[in-house]
């Protein structure tokens, strides 16, 4: 059974009930909004207005752009995944979307462990290695000059620069 349309019909029919009881009794429902707003038995037109519940009209816009700027946090930190509220704090592949640890692809539904983490940095580190080789491979071809892919001093050696920085770090 679906819920919603039943809902929607019940608010529609409690609205029009709620409409035709103040239309009967508008002239006690106005007098009750006249003296609770402030707009009655006040000195001057609408002084009570603004000294009483006007006065609340800036409260409730700052309450409204607290709750805006909250809301836009929520949805720029939480878990792209539709429907869900973790906070998403590990990017996509191409870093277009932050997932929770359940919805990202490499974790699998489970919270990543120390191997997980550890095999992934090793497969994203082979992944720049094999690009950079590809990369001086055809700069040897354009150049013609012999090549220095095995060069330990290259700049761009990644896999060599995090397996020296590793190195440095375990001693």
């Amino acid at each position: 059974m679906k819920w919603r349309p039943i809902v929607i019909a019940g608010l529609a029919v409690a609205a029009v009930a709620g409409l035709i009881i103040w239309l009967q009794h508008a002239r006690l429902v106005g007098h009750w909004l006249q003296v609770h707003t402030g707009t009655v038995n006040e000195p001057g037109p609408y002084y009570g207005f603004w000294s009483g519940f006007g006065s609340d009209l800036e409260e409730l816009g700052i309450l409204g752009a607290a709750g805006a700027t909250i809301y836009s946090l929520v949805r720029k930190y939480n878990c792209h995944e539709p429907g869900c509220w973790r906070v998403g704090n590990h990017p996509t592949a191409d870093g277009r979307f932050n997932l929770c640890y359940r919805h990202h692809p490499d974790f699998q539904g489970r919270k990543p462990t120390h191997e997980l983490i550890e095999r992934l940095h090793r497969e994203h580190l082979e992944r720049q290695a094999a690009i950079h080789s590809k990369l001086q491979e055809i700069h040897q071809q354009l150049t013609g000059t012999p090549g220095a892919a095995g060069d330990v001093h290259s700049p761009g050696a990644p896999a060599h620069n995090a397996q020296a920085a590793g190195d440095h770090q375990t001693e």
